[in-house]
């Protein structure tokens, strides 16, 4: 494959990551501020991403309350985010979002229960 074919190929990803909505206007934000002397900082910023959000999910995985769903989902989306994997992440935060809101609604329900049963 020629740097031309290769170079579409790449630009067609790219377009791709946005129609699909796993990029958004921030992406090109950061794109903005590639320039010839730091000419990987995007890829730079997403590895720190990628390793700045594993190690918030570890912690959170850490500090679980005996919340089984969320910490299966928190371990599966750090597993993703090791492995680079954009849409394992994106489809496992939203999960990790869900799990985290249906506990806290069922926590909630189940603690003013409590309190009205035993006082």
């Amino acid at each position: 494959m020629d740097r031309n074919q290769l170079q579409r190929q790449v630009a067609y990803m790219r377009k791709s990551l946005f129609d699909q909505g796993y990029l958004d206007e921030q992406f090109i934000q950061l794109e903005d501020l590639q320039d010839d002397a730091n000419p990987n900082f995007v890829e730079e910023i997403v590895t720190l991403f990628y390793s700045d959000s594993a190690r918030l999910i570890r912690n959170i995985d850490q500090g679980l309350i005996g919340a089984k769903k969320v910490k299966s989902e928190c371990t599966q989306f750090r597993e993703y985010c090791r492995a680079g994997n954009a849409e394992g992440c994106m489809r496992t935060f939203q999960q990790v979002k869900q799990e985290h809101t249906t506990l806290r609604r069922k926590l909630e329900t189940y603690f003013q229960m409590a309190r009205q049963a035993y006082t």
